[in-house]
């Protein structure tokens, strides 16, 4: 049986000249500005541009592009060699999908079509689902496989916020870093969202949450001094908290070790690259602090590559669990098995 998984991820500018169309694509997604299109399209433009000052600031610091799409490619060759070594019975291509900037669904959806697979798998590498990021990649790639009369039988993985391996990832990534360090305080950093999607059910945060919890408690050490934290906020709208900002802003002047883990990004770019190790340093550092280390992303973590392949090799495995959403939420796309993962 021939299989294209779908891999999906933001993206990123490949160039300076690219950063203002980038921003256009990521506030003309009616899954970041809710309005009509043509009210959308406008502002899109209308922030675009105001923002893109500022943004080629941030890029220019990153070598004048995002290395997103190169490290989602080092993620795809893993994931297919460890699929094809895995399963015997199957044959698998990774393709990959940006939401924002190239390789977009539009074009990539032409080469799914010339490999003929009997069963396409959507992959977000978004380990929490969120309606403004994984859910507008799969709604998309829908769209346009719905445009180009493509039936190929589909499977999704919509999210993988517990799943043992990733856990696993993440603590041996953790530990490397908090090895024989004394009075440090650990910071699990989330990109965040306004306050208003998590009312409106998007199960975003407490998935969150779920991996936190398991993280921290397979990390099995005593009196462990953690925080959650979100980064990332923009606009006049009310986030959700606490800010990564303000926590590393507390724990400095009370000179804690600051230990950053991203644990909502699996691909280093622009909000850990610049974000999280030049702007939140520099912020530590005026506030007192005299050690800070940050976790690096899975990227292509040997249990973050098993936790995918083992996900996508035995999704029928999997029955769709209520537990993989807060009450009153209902799994956004209505999926009778959800493959995600294998909850407590």
């Amino acid at each position: 049986m021939k299989k294209a998984i779908i891999l999906f991820n933001l993206g990123g500018p490949d160039s300076l000249d690219s950063v203002e169309p980038f921003l256009f694509n990521l506030f003309n997604d009616p899954a970041i500005l809710n309005l009509p299109y043509f009210l959308r399209f406008p502002l899109a433009k209308l922030i675009s541009k105001r923002r893109a000052p500022t943004a080629k600031k941030i890029y220019q610091e990153l070598g004048g592009s995002s290395p997103i799409l190169q490290l989602t490619e080092e993620q795809s060759k893993a994931l297919e060699i460890k699929l094809n070594n895995d399963d015997d019975n199957s044959e698998y291509k990774s393709f990959i999908v940006m939401r924002c900037w190239h390789p977009r669904a539009e074009t990539v959806i032409n080469d799914v079509k010339k490999y003929n697979p009997d069963e396409v798998i959507l992959m977000p590498l978004y380990p929490q689902y969120s309606a403004a990021t994984s859910g507008s990649s799969i709604k998309e790639w829908k769209d346009i496989c719905k445009k180009n009369n493509f039936k190929a039988k589909t499977s999704t993985i919509c999210c993988y916020p517990t799943d043992d391996n990733f856990v696993l990832a993440h603590k041996n990534e953790i530990i490397k870093k908090i090895n024989n360090l004394e009075n440090f305080k650990l910071i699990f950093s989330a990109h965040g969202l306004p306050e208003k999607n998590i009312k409106n059910g998007d199960p975003y945060q407490w998935q969150v949450e779920q991996s936190v919890n398991k993280i921290v408690k397979s990390l099995n050490i005593n009196n462990l001094d953690w925080i959650l934290s979100y980064q990332s906020r923009v606009g006049p709208l009310k986030w959700i908290g606490p800010s990564t900002e303000d926590v590393i802003v507390e724990n400095s002047k009370l000179e804690k070790h600051i230990v950053l883990v991203p644990i909502a990004f699996v691909s280093e770019h622009s909000e850990t690259l610049v974000e999280l190790d030049i702007e939140y340093k520099e912020l530590a550092d005026k506030n007192g602090c005299k050690n800070y280390t940050r976790v690096p992303a899975l990227a292509t973590n040997e249990n973050f590559i098993k936790a995918m392949s083992e996900l996508i090799i035995k999704k029928e495995e999997y029955n769709f669990n209520n537990k993989l959403y807060p009450p009153k939420v209902r799994c956004p796309n209505n999926f009778k098995k959800c493959p995600c993962l294998n909850y407590e």
